[in-house]
């Protein structure tokens, strides 16, 4: 049984740095093709990729956080991460890790409960 679980989360001044990690189970990062995706939703707005990141290494960033942030994995650790730096209040979002895992020809796709990130004077 696939678990994503978020942390990281909390309360940040503007031009503070926050880790979010997302701890995944029931299944091993190097064993399957995937997309690993970082997503955030802000009240009232839809849900926006904000970076993501292939098996292959290879990763994209929303324009709003280019620069600014860093997604990431550590394959030994199962884990999940997006670096957070220079944060702006338009930053303040509900963040989700997503996995989309390629098995048997077919995708599948998991989602994390979420860690809120909020950011203000």
């Amino acid at each position: 049984q696939v678990q994503l679980v978020e942390s990281g989360g909390g309360p940040v001044q503007p031009g503070g740095s926050l880790r979010l990690s997302c701890a995944a189970s029931g299944f091993t990062f190097s064993s399957y093709y995937m997309n690993m995706n970082w997503v955030r939703q802000a009240p009232g707005k839809e849900r926006e990729l904000v970076a993501a990141i292939t098996s292959g290494g290879s990763t994209n960033y929303a324009d709003s956080v280019k620069g600014r942030f860093t997604i990431s994995r550590d394959d030994a650790k199962n884990t999940l991460y997006l670096q957070m730096n220079s944060l702006k209040p338009e930053d303040t979002a509900v963040y989700y890790c997503n996995v989309k895992i390629m098995i048997m020809g077919k995708w599948n796709d998991f989602w994390g409960q979420g860690t809120q990130v909020t950011v203000s004077s």
